[in-house]
């Protein structure tokens, strides 16, 4: 690889590149990123990473190996139609963008490019993303390759067909919040039980911890884990009682679903944008 650019400077480009860094995959100097007006975000990135940060699109993508789109899904269409212009083929198009599909970013480039869509969450600011990759039907092998390198500094990745990519965003995409969402009604019980704030937190973090090294050691299901931990009549059977009481497996599957559904919803009013009009360019979001 010779220069990557990321179209877009917000958290998800800063934790990739920092990545990449790190790893040592690409050279500072061959790290280049644009946004849409934001000059101190810009400055930042180029001060801290020491990577090439400029509001010049053309100087950003000219001569890149791989462009990265790391933008918001509303703002995909604005940030192509800006991009389609220095966009060669034979360039890797890489989009993080959530819910908007191959298809659409075929028909916004307006060319035969390879791209490959990419669903990482947000555990990449600390290495440990699950990134599903899918490729369009200009992508060869050399390509996804080159995609699982890079992501591959944040973490894990996995292959899936595009038309599963949605599915993903639902689970591990919008994974980590619902671990949050878990951590916080731990915290809030550990105030109701009469635990010190920082003692519960460390508590609360090593259990999660633990737990998710038990499921990736093991090759026990989860439910069988979960039923080890379950004696009869004891504490955790207790709680676990309550939790199905209040439906809350059936709620989590719910909130996937819907986070599933959301995330073909964006695509769908992407495709709805294109198939009216080309978009007016206003600039490019980080």
């Amino acid at each position: 690889m010779k220069k990557i650019a990321f179209i877009g400077g917000g958290s998800m480009a800063e934790a990739m590149l920092s990545g990449i860094i790190a790893k040592g995959l690409v050279g500072r100097s061959q790290i280049f990123v644009t946004n849409r007006s934001d000059q101190n975000r810009l400055s930042y990135l180029s001060n801290l990473y020491g990577i090439t940060a400029s509001s010049n699109l053309e100087k950003t993508i000219k001569g890149a190996d791989i462009v990265v789109l790391a933008v918001k899904p509303k703002d995909v269409a604005a940030a192509m139609t800006a991009a389609g212009t220095y966009l060669r083929e034979g360039m890797l198009l890489v989009s993080v963008a959530a819910g908007v599909d191959v298809q659409s970013l075929e028909a916004l480039a307006g060319k035969k490019l390879p791209i490959i869509r990419a669903m990482p969450n947000t555990s990449a600011a600390v290495g440990k993303s699950a990134t599903a990759l899918a490729v369009n039907e200009y992508a060869e092998k050399a390509h996804l390759n080159k995609a699982q390198e890079m992501f591959e500094t944040i973490g894990l990745t996995a292959v899936v067909k595009e038309e599963q990519l949605n599915a993903v965003t639902g689970l591990s995409g919008s994974g980590p919040a619902y671990i949050y969402y878990l951590a916080e009604a731990m915290e809030k019980s550990a105030e109701e039980i009469g635990l010190e704030k920082e003692t519960a937190k460390q508590l609360i973090i090593q259990t999660i911890i633990g737990a998710a090294d038990m499921l990736s050691q093991s090759a026990k299901t989860p439910e069988a884990l979960r039923r080890e931990v379950t004696s009869p009549g004891g504490t955790t059977e207790a709680g676990i009682k309550v939790l199905e009481t209040h439906h809350v497996k059936e709620a989590l599957i719910a909130c996937i679903v819907k986070a599933t559904e959301q995330a073909n919803n964006l695509g769908n009013q992407l495709k709805g944008e294109i198939n009216t009009a080309k978009p007016e360019v206003k600039g490019i979001s980080s």
